[in-house]
């Protein structure tokens, strides 16, 4: 079809598409979403950062990321902590239940990785991100 051929950024978005429905259904037994996915993955990298620091490493409005910490928070994998220096920042830290819920899920997105990167060499995974990393520099 001449629209999807012409239209990369079509094309991006069906493939992201695709990998969002697949991951989705794997975490779905989790009671997890995939966007909540990339927070937690986050916290288990790194317990104890900020909102406004997860905000910048996922790329995301600070509202956007205050929702999804807040539903975390209600399913019992997250609390938040104001600093006693700094009461306008607020800390993330995994629950004990957010801590062992990583037992499960990391397994799950290296296996989900290692899916989407069969058959792909390590130079086309570079050239890759080179170029998906030119088109993103090319909208902003």
């Amino acid at each position: 079809m001449k629209l999807l051929d012409e239209y990369i950024s079509i094309f991006i978005h069906q493939t992201d598409l695709t990998l969002t429905s697949y991951i989705k259904k794997q975490l779905a037994p989790y009671n997890l979403a995939p966007e909540q996915n990339l927070v937690m993955m986050l916290l288990w990298e790194k317990d104890g950062l900020t909102q406004n620091e997860i905000a910048e490493l996922l790329v995301k409005d600070k509202t956007n990321v205050a929702r999804m910490l807040f539903n975390l928070e209600q399913k019992g994998f997250i609390r938040r902590a104001c600093p006693k220096n700094d009461r306008r920042s607020l800390i993330v830290y995994l629950t004990e239940e957010g801590k062992q819920l990583g037992n499960h899920i990391i397994p799950l997105t290296e296996k989900f990785n290692e899916l989407v990167k069969n058959g792909i060499t390590n130079e086309e995974l570079k050239e890759l991100k080179r170029i998906l990393t030119k088109i993103s520099h090319n909208v902003t």
